[in-house]
């Protein structure tokens, strides 16, 4: 109780803060960055540039209700193939723009529910992709796969698109929580589709668990997590659920009495990570676990973890573009994202225009504390030294904010002047502790739970 009683006290249970997949965070986005910011800092990737390329599919057959993500629910497939028609578009003018010399490294599908594309969708996707730039001999290619709306043809398709990682969600594996969260996914679904994967040489898969949702407890999500575990993943991600009703209207399907209190929640997470780590699974950062021989871990291990959109990656691409509707991009000079819904993109792109609406450009201090917050999301220390060699004087203005945090954090953090280290019983705290270094951070801002 000791324990519990001084993490109440640093604010685990009461405050709301950002998850710091990028910095600044995505409110601080605005209308002064757009289309020409996007135009030129594509043109102004070096030539050498790998690139990272994510593709917003923002469709589903059916519409989770515990999801915050920019997608809807469509009865037909005249609405995708539109947007799809929408994305070459795109797609083409992208290949006109990027100089020549660059390549991709990484290709992601996203969503929504890539899945909901038809084998025709899938080669004709690729095929504009393609045509995109060369990709790298060593590319990763990842899809998030819905096992409701995913067959072997399509399996089959992204095969041989070249897909060789699969992400699958998987929340938990309780009826009663699916029911709530309108996500009704079984076991044996989920079983069969991993195999599927396998059979055809896609070996990388990450499954996804979410604590903290209606009706959920620590029973519950214990018999989810060992059914996990014997899928065998590559990778789990144990994501908090974030009830942010104001943003996702849908969850406000989610009855607020059935969620589990912020101590639950506690007793979860640490359940999980347990048995995942007794599983022989490496905790990576605040949510991920790995495999050893995973190239997350291995990347872990010799201080190379990042931390993007995605969550935790080893992915050091140069930037990351993002395609379609709402999606985002990032340039070494700052963020870009394209309209949320998808007339307003697919009007700009129509008029031979980007759909670059918002987002912002990073100044030096941007740079310094945002490289800060992810050695301090990934590694639990930031070190002046090692930011000194990247950044040169200015890191040293990052003092004053680290003496902060340590003397409002005590129990948790060490700090010898040089290197500030969160101890290991303090890591739940890492993104309250991470807004020491943000310099947009108020408590006014809405955010989710920090646990």
């Amino acid at each position: 109780m000791k324990k519990i009683d001084q993490l109440t006290d640093a604010g685990l249970f009461s405050r709301n803060v950002p998850r710091y997949t990028s910095y600044p965070t995505a409110p601080q986005f605005h209308d002064g960055v757009a289309s020409i910011s996007f135009d030129g800092w594509v043109k102004a990737l070096p030539t050498d540039s790998k690139l990272s390329i994510y593709v917003h599919v923002p469709f589903c057959e059916r519409l989770c209700w515990f999801c915050a993500c920019r997608t809807q629910g469509v009865k037909s497939m005249s609405p995708v193939e539109a947007y799809l028609d929408i994305l070459k578009v795109e797609i083409a003018k992208l290949a006109d723009t990027i100089p020549d010399g660059v390549t991709i490294a990484r290709l992601h599908w996203g969503g929504g529910s890539p899945t909901i594309l038809q084998p025709d969708h899938i080669d004709s996707l690729m095929e504009w992709l393609r045509e995109l730039a060369p990709f790298d001999p060593d590319w990763e290619f990842s899809v998030e796969i819905d096992p409701a709306a995913v067959n072997g043809e399509k399996l089959d398709s992204l095969a041989q698109a070249g897909m060789n990682r699969a992400s699958i969600g998987v929340q938990d594996f309780n009826e009663k929580v699916q029911l709530a969260i309108g996500r009704e996914q079984s076991f044996e679904i989920t079983r069969d589709i991993v195999a599927g994967l396998r059979a055809r040489g896609v070996n990388s898969i990450n499954l996804d668990i979410v604590y903290g949702l209606p009706y959920q407890d620590s029973e519950a999500l214990g018999k989810t997590v060992a059914q996990v575990i014997e899928l065998n993943p590559d990778r789990v991600a144990l994501f908090g659920y974030a009830h942010v009703p104001w943003m996702a209207k849908r969850q406000k399907m989610i009855p607020e009495d059935s969620l589990p209190g912020p101590t639950e929640r506690f007793e979860m997470f640490n359940q999980a990570y347990e048995a995942l780590e007794a599983a022989g699974y490496v905790p990576l950062g605040i949510d991920h676990f790995a495999k050893p021989d995973d190239s997350l871990a291995i990347a872990a291990s010799e201080g190379r973890l990042r931390r993007n959109f995605q969550g935790y990656t080893d992915d050091v691409c140069t930037a990351l573009i993002g395609l379609g509707a709402s999606s985002i991009s990032r340039f070494p000079q700052g963020y870009v994202q394209n309209r949320a819904t998808t007339n307003a993109y697919a009007k700009e792109i129509n008029a031979g225009d980007w759909s670059a609406t918002r987002g912002i450009a990073m100044s030096s201090d941007d740079q310094l504390r945002s490289r800060a917050i992810e050695t301090l999301m990934c590694e639990f220390t930031v070190n002046i030294p090692a930011l000194t060699t990247e950044f040169g004087d200015v890191a040293n203005s990052l003092r004053p904010d680290l003496h902060k945090i340590a003397a409002e954090f005590p129990k948790f953090t060490d700090f010898n002047g040089e290197v500030l280290s969160i101890r290991e019983d303090g890591f739940h705290l890492t993104r309250i502790i991470a807004c020491g270094l943000d310099a947009y951070h108020t408590t006014a801002a809405k955010h989710s739970s920090a646990i």
